[in-house]
């Protein structure tokens, strides 16, 4: 059995600001994707500037930031909302949800298709292997903070979480979607993307295996107390929402490669 080690929230204070490991990791995250983005368009014939990447990350910072906190306090958090609108704005308590990030960066990429004039599912593609390292660095900002802990486990690497939990071993299932949902999930779009696809299948491949990795944890990570199992004693928001992003994931794949199919039977 581990115990978690109980990081101090707070990574370093200037007077009377306190930077919070949270927020480091977002900012790490947005890095990590602009360094990428920038690679990405920096390669012959990427039909991208570095200067247009620059102005991406800001539209996905704001994205993710706002759709996440939105997203988390509609899925979530809606009963704390309706009693207290306020709370949406105390970010420095945590609550993001990806879903909900996810859905602001898809408005957010309207708004920047329409700027610079390229196709919707274009900056999709070029976007999607440059979103799993934050999903990684998110994740470890969960478990530094002690949330978003799993179920109880007899496993020899269950961990206690007595500050946020309680004295019973857990899964620590913040470090599960850090490997899943960030390393797996970078590894499988990068070297996917790295070879010319057809329209959208990117797209598909980051949908899809997200959800299924998404889908999978939530065997293992403990529900929100205030909202539970919501079907058949085990399912959770996390796969309800989840399920879109797999059927959405099949279907910009079958669209892809359907119209690669009947363009090189019509170029025939």
């Amino acid at each position: 059995m581990l115990v978690h080690p109980d990081f101090d929230p707070v990574a370093f204070s200037l007077g009377p600001l306190h930077v919070r490991w949270y927020g480091l990791m977002y900012l790490l995250g947005f890095l990590a994707g602009w360094a990428l983005g920038r690679y990405r368009a920096r390669k012959p014939d990427s039909g991208w500037t570095t200067a247009q990447v620059d102005d991406l990350v800001f539209y996905i910072a704001m994205g993710v930031i706002l759709g996440g906190r939105i997203g988390y306090i509609l899925f979530y958090s809606l009963s704390s909302f309706l009693d207290n609108p306020l709370v949406l704005f105390r970010v420095w308590e945590g609550g993001m949800s990806f879903h909900g990030g996810f859905i602001g960066v898809l408005l957010a990429m309207l708004l920047f298709a329409r700027k610079y004039q390229h196709r919707f599912w274009e900056a999709m593609d070029f976007i999607a292997p440059l979103i799993a390292p934050g999903i990684l660095f998110g994740r470890i900002g969960n478990f530094i903070n002690g949330e978003l802990w799993g179920r109880v486990t007899d496993l020899s690497w269950g961990m206690v979480f007595p500050r946020t939990a309680d004295q019973l071993p857990r899964h620590p299932s913040q470090l599960y979607e850090a490997a899943l949902e960030g390393v797996a999930l970078f590894l499988i779009v990068w070297l996917f993307s790295s070879k010319p696809r057809p329209t959208m299948a990117v797209s598909g491949v980051f949908a899809l295996s997200y959800g299924i990795f998404r889908f999978l944890v939530e065997f293992f990570r403990q529900p929100d107390v205030h909202l539970g199992y919501l079907a058949f004693g085990w399912v959770t928001m996390g796969q309800l929402l989840s399920l879109p992003l797999i059927m959405v994931g099949v279907l910009l794949l079958k669209l892809a490669y359907r119209r690669t199919t009947i363009r090189a039977g019509s170029a025939s």
